[in-house]
């Protein structure tokens, strides 16, 4: 199972698109079972251009395995944000929260966002880092 982050989907699904996100991001649907979560939903939809473009990703988005947001997983992320802050790292709570959600479902994290390598380094996440493909030329 992989957990794509917001930031992946967003290079994969803007106008001008990166491609080589896009390629992983479609290889990725066909052939593993995907997940998502609450905040990257939030996220996502909240930025939707248009009521269209809003209840076309929905009904995408619907079709992917959800991750519930029980208190085991608050506290999960709790606890992630307390002993990255005692090692000196201030990293964004939806961060947190969506590389708890990873760990969780034994996910491997999809990103393009380098707060999740920190976070990979400290923590037992998995994760498949595309930052290298956005920072190139």
């Amino acid at each position: 199972m992989v957990l794509i982050d917001t930031s992946a989907w967003l290079f994969a699904l803007k106008k001008d698109f990166h491609p080589a996100i896009k390629k992983r991001i479609e290889e990725l649907l066909l052939e593993s079972d995907v997940a998502i979560n609450g905040m990257i939903e939030l996220e996502l939809l909240g930025g939707a251009r248009s009521e269209k473009e809003y209840n076309r990703l929905k009904n995408r988005l619907e079709a992917l395995y959800y991750v519930e947001a029980d208190r085991p997983l608050w506290y999960l992320a709790s606890k992630f944000a307390f002993d990255l802050k005692r090692k000196g790292m201030s990293i964004p709570y939806p961060d947190i929260f969506i590389a708890a959600s990873a760990l969780k479902e034994g996910a491997v994290l999809i990103h393009a966002d380098s707060h999740f390598d920190l976070i990979a380094e400290h923590t037992d996440l998995k994760v498949e880092s595309l930052v290298s493909l956005i920072t190139q030329g």
